[in-house]
């Protein structure tokens, strides 16, 4: 029987701290009347799957549990329970996030009132367990709502916000085959802008009813070159799905400045800065494949750097990846000296 909504929550190993505790309970408390929890256990080695089954045990027919022996990260955990959902609506979060209790309500009444098919909010950035506002980060623009033209979807290609501070028409997943990537990190980099050419009205509620944990083993906090690798991975899949599915030309412009951003300059200050162990090969081959892929990239009308010192590191990088990466070395080690 179709539900409302679902609410689908990748675990992995967040039997830790009360983050997978805490999570759990904000979802049971939604002013939602009809909902499913779909929390699936993406091959965890804590005993997250023992407590998500004492939580299916304890709340029949409003949590149903999903497991299985190999790690495919959240893209695969998502897949997995888009495949299970029923509802009319679509709702993904973080197993170490938390939300308000009339979070899913605002939206979807949202989504009533205006016909929407896709709907969101802001968030907020918390480092404990708590319900008062954190950092307020702005989810999404007011000028993105409505009726989705061409130019308000290139615009949500570009800048789509946060998926987990969203809800999904059922429908419009289902019909278009809308999937995400499995097995690597920043799954969402992908997914989110592939996603948007298929929904056809956006609304936006301007509250921060999303609460994102931020600790030093998150994503955002760990890089690692495996990290690097799959951002870049994201990025190729987004390019393969776009032609694939007959929308390359019409976000050409987008998807090459995306890829400029997040495929290279991100990628590489980010490895440069963050990984410990880093090698020159590495720097070598993010620069020589992406001038083969975008030799041209600056004539891309939203190119665009706007640090004068990071354009000039990025020009030096596709110059000479050798002297890059001996400057930026030596600069990084005299900084930290300095400080």
């Amino acid at each position: 029987m179709e539900k409302q909504l679902s609410i689908i929550v990748p675990v992995y190993n967040m039997n830790h701290d009360n983050n997978l505790t805490f999570c759990l309970d904000s979802l049971l408390n939604q002013t939602v009347e009809d909902y499913e929890i779909i929390a699936v256990n993406d091959a965890s080695t804590d005993d997250s799957l023992g407590v998500l089954l004492d939580y299916e045990r304890n709340y029949p027919g409003k949590i149903k549990v999903i497991s299985y022996g190999e790690n495919k990260r959240q893209g695969g955990a998502k897949n997995a329970g888009l495949k299970e959902a029923t509802g009319e609506w679509i709702g993904f979060i973080d197993s170490d996030d938390w939300i308000t209790p009339d979070f899913y309500e605002k939206l979807i009444k949202k989504a009533e009132a205006t016909g929407a098919d896709l709907v969101g909010c802001d968030y907020n950035i918390v480092s404990t367990h708590t319900f008062e506002v954190g950092k307020i980060v702005e989810g999404n623009k007011a000028s993105q709502t409505g009726e989705l033209d061409i130019d308000k979807k290139r615009d949500l290609f570009r800048s789509p916000g946060s998926m987990v501070i969203k809800i999904y028409k059922r429908s419009v997943i289902e019909e278009n085959n809308l999937t995400f990537p499995e097995k690597i990190f920043y799954e969402d980099n992908c997914a989110a802008r592939i996603w948007i050419p298929y929904f056809n009205h956006f609304e936006y509620i301007n509250e921060p009813n999303y609460y994102y944990l931020q600790h030093e083993t998150s994503t955002v906090h760990t890089i690692t070159r495996s990290r690097c690798e799959d951002r870049i991975k994201a990025m190729d899949i987004m390019m393969d799905q776009l032609k694939e599915r007959n929308l390359y030309n019409t976000y050409e412009q987008e998807a090459e400045d995306i890829y400029t951003q997040l495929g290279f300059r991100i990628t590489l200050f980010s490895y440069m800065l963050g990984c410990k162990d880093k090698e020159y090969k590495f720097v070598k081959k993010l620069a020589s494949d992406f001038l083969f892929r975008f030799p041209n990239f600056r004539s891309n009308k939203y190119y665009n750097i706007p640090d004068a010192e990071e354009e000039k590191m990025v020009n030096l990088c596709l110059k000479s990846p050798f002297f890059f990466y001996v400057y930026y070395s030596l600069l990084w080690k005299y900084r930290n000296l300095k400080h």
